[in-house]
C-alpha cells in the first residue's frame, strides 16, 4: 500500500501513535497535541456513525478558521464521510443552495451563524444532523434535522477506534463562485495527497514517502531534527490554499496556529507569527499582504515592530500578489515567498519565488507539471509569442459533482494524458517565465479585440497612488463589450479618474483603455482575496457614467 492509497486521517491517525505529545493545533481558545486532536475527531466521528452517516455522506464545514474545523473534517475522514467547504459568508438562499447541491446530511456551523442555517435547514431536507460549535444554547431549527451541541458530543461519545480509510474517499472543494454558481470539485484524497507531496516533502528536502508508515517515520524525524513546520492560515480555511496546505503541515507533524477572531485583525495576526515562532504563513494576495504590511509599518512608527525572525515562507495563490508589497515583506525578514496560480480544479500550474526583494520583479514559471497549450490542445514552446493557456497534469480530483458537461470541457487529454484547463491565459517566453494574461472568463472582447484584465490592473496597480483594482467588461451595443475598472487608492492618496486615464493612456493601446474607471473607498473581496463581480458591477452602475 503506498501513501497516495490511504486517507489523510489514516496518516494522521499513524503521527498521533508515534507523537502523542507533540502540540498540532494552537489557537487562543484551546490548545491541541496530536493525541488530543485525534481523540477529539474520534469523539465526533463517533457521534456521526450513531446519526447515521455512512461513507461517503456529505459533512459541511460551515466555520470560521479553528480547531473545530480541523476536527471536523478529521472526523469526517475516519468515517469515510465527505468534507464540504461552505463560504461563512453565505447566508440563507446562499447556502440552502450549497447544502442541496452537496446532498448534504451533516451541518456543522458556528453559533454565530445559527440564523442563515435555521434558514437553510427549512429547505434541505437531506440534513440529519446539525451540530452547533461554541454555545451549547442550541437553536429552534425547522426540518428534520437532530440539532446538537458540539461541545456535548465530544464529551458524551466515545472515540471510534482507528479504521483505515482508502485514497479513494473523497472530499469536496465548492469554488468561490465569484462569476457564476459555486461548483463542487470533488477530490480523491490520494490524488490530493499526490498533489501536496512536493510541497509537503520535496520542497523540505525530505524523500516523499512511499508508505503510510515512511510518511509517520518521515514526520517523526521531521519533529526529532527539529523541522518542525509552524503554520498560520490567514486564508479561510473553506479556500484551497489555506485548507490544502494546513493538511500538509499536520502531515509533517508541524502546529497550525489560529490567531483568533471572525475576520482579518493583522496585530492578532503578527502577535501570534511573535508568540508562537511561526515558520509558514498562508495568505491570499494583496487583500490580506496589504493590511499586514499596513500593520508592520504602524508597528514601526510607533516604535513597537514586529519580531518576524521566525518567519521562513509566505505562501499565497489565487489572487493578484504584486511586487510593492512582497518588497516590503522582504526588507522585513528572511522570507521566501511562494506566489502560486492555482485553482480549486487543480495546480498549482505556476509558481513565482523570490527569496529577497532582490528577485524582484517577481516572475511566474511553470511547475514541473504544466505545460501551456494552444486553443487545440497543442503544446506551446517558449518564445512564441503566442498566447495560450495553462494546462496542469498533476494529481486532479475527478470532475465537478453533478455537471458531467463542465468537467469534460476542464478536464481534458494532453499529450495522453489528463489535465486540468481553467482557462488561465498567459504567454511564454523564451527564457521560461510566464506572463499572466487572466482567466477566460474575464477576458474582454471589444470590438474583436481581446483585452486580459490581469493586463490592465498590473498597470494600474502600478501608480503611486492605486492601493487595489479590478478590471472588468461591461456590455456595449457597438463594441460588444466594454473595458471598465474599478479602484481603491492608498491611505492619504488623492486622484481623480481622468489623471488615472490620463496615466495609463501611454502605457496602454486605446482599446485597453476603461471607458468606466471608478474610485471606491473599498472592493468587495471575499474572505479568500476574490473579487465578488456582481458587487463590483453594482458599483460602477452606481458611480461614474461610460465615457
Amino acid at each position: 500500500m503506498t501513501v497516495a492509497d490511504v486517507s489523510f486521517g489514516t496518516v494522521w491517525e499513524g503521527i498521533a501513535g508515534a507523537l502523542p505529545d507533540a502540540v498540532a493545533v494552537r489557537s487562543p481558545d484551546i490548545d491541541l497535541t496530536y493525541a488530543q486532536f485525534d481523540e477529539r475527531a474520534a469523539r465526533l466521528a463517533t457521534a456521526l456513525r450513531d446519526s447515521g452517516v455512512a461513507p461517503g455522506a456529505r459533512v459541511v464545514c460551515y466555520l470560521h478558521n479553528g480547531a473545530q474545523y480541523l476536527e471536523t473534517v478529521f472526523a469526517a475522514f475516519k468515517i469515510g464521510a465527505v468534507p464540504v467547504n461552505a463560504n461563512y459568508r453565505y447566508r440563507g438562499a446562499e447556502l440552502t443552495e450549497l447544502l442541496t447541491d452537496a446532498d448534504a446530511e451533516v451541518l456543522v456551523f458556528s453559533d454565530q451563524l445559527a440564523d442563515s442555517v435555521r434558514d437553510a435547514c427549512a429547505h434541505v431536507p437531506t440534513l440529519r444532523l446539525a451540530v452547533q460549535t461554541g454555545s451549547t444554547d442550541l437553536p429552534d431549527l425547522p426540518g428534520g434535522a437532530t440539532v446538537a451541541a458540539y461541545d456535548t458530543l465530544l464529551s458524551t461519545c466515545a472515540p471510534l477506534p482507528h479504521t483505515p480509510r482508502p485514497g479513494t474517499d473523497q472530499l469536496f472543494m465548492y469554488t468561490g463562485g465569484t462569476t457564476g454558481r459555486p461548483k463542487g470539485v470533488i477530490w480523491q484524497l490520494g490524488e490530493l495527497m499526490h498533489g501536496l507531496s512536493y510541497a509537503t516533502y520535496a520542497a523540505a528536502g525530505r524523500k516523499i514517502p512511499r508508505t503510510p508508515a515512511e510518511a509517520v517515520d518521515t514526520a517523526v524525524a521531521m519533529r526529532d531534527a527539529g523541522e518542525v513546520r509552524v503554520s498560520l492560515p490567514v486564508v479561510p480555511l473553506m479556500h484551497g490554499t489555506g485548507l490544502f496546505n494546513t493538511f500538509g503541515t499536520l502531515l509533517t507533524a508541524g502546529e497550525v496556529v489560529f490567531p483568533g477572531g471572525t475576520r482579518l485583525e493583522a496585530a492578532r495576526v503578527w502577535h501570534a507569527v511573535d508568540r508562537h515562532r511561526v515558520t509558514n504563513l498562508l495568505i491570499a494576495g494583496n487583500a490580506v499582504a496589504r493590511p499586514l504590511v499596513d500593520e508592520l509599518v504602524a508597528g514601526e512608527n510607533a516604535g513597537r515592530p514586529y519580531d518576524l525572525s521566525s518567519l521562513r515562507t509566505i505562501i499565497s495563490s489565487g489572487t493578484t500578489f504584486t511586487d510593492d508589497l512582497k518588497r516590503e515583506l522582504h526588507r522585513r525578514g528572511a522570507v521566501t515567498i511562494y506566489d502560486g496560480l492555482a485553482a480549486s480544479e487543480g495546480g498549482p500550474f505556476a509558481f513565482a519565488v523570490t527569496a529577497s526583494e532582490h528577485d524582484l520583479p517577481a516572475r511566474f514559471r511553470p511547475a514541473p507539471e504544466t505545460v501551456v497549450v494552444d486553443q487545440s490542445g497543442d503544446p506551446i514552446q517558449p518564445g512564441t509569442g503566442e498566447v495560450g493557456m495553462l494546462a496542469f497534469g498533476g494529481g486532479l480530483p475527478l470532475g465537478y459533482h453533478k455537471d458531467p458537461e463542465r468537467t469534460a470541457s476542464t478536464y481534458r487529454t494532453v499529450q495522453g494524458r489528463r489535465h486540468v484547463i481553467v482557462g488561465d491565459y498567459v504567454t511564454y517566453d523564451a527564457d521560461g517565465t510566464l506572463r499572466f494574461l487572466g482567466r477566460g472568463s474575464g477576458v474582454i472582447n471589444t470590438g474583436g479585440e481581446k483585452v486580459y484584465p490581469a493586463e490592465v490592473e498590473e498597470l494600474m496597480m502600478a501608480h503611486p497612488a492605486v492601493a487595489d483594482a479590478i478590471v472588468i467588461g461591461e456590455p456595449d451595443d457597438t463594441w460588444g463589450e466594454r473595458v471598465a475598472a474599478v479602484v481603491t487608492l492608498r491611505t492619504g492618496a488623492a486622484a481623480t479618474s481622468q489623471e488615472l486615464r490620463d496615466w495609463l493612456r501611454p502605457r496602454l493601446a486605446g482599446y485597453k483603455l476603461p471607458r468606466r474607471l471608478a474610485i471606491v473607498a473599498e472592493l468587495p473581496r471575499t474572505p479568500s482575496g476574490k473579487l465578488e463581480i456582481s458587487r463590483v458591477r453594482r458599483l460602477l452602475q452606481e458611480t461614474e457614467a461610460p465615457r
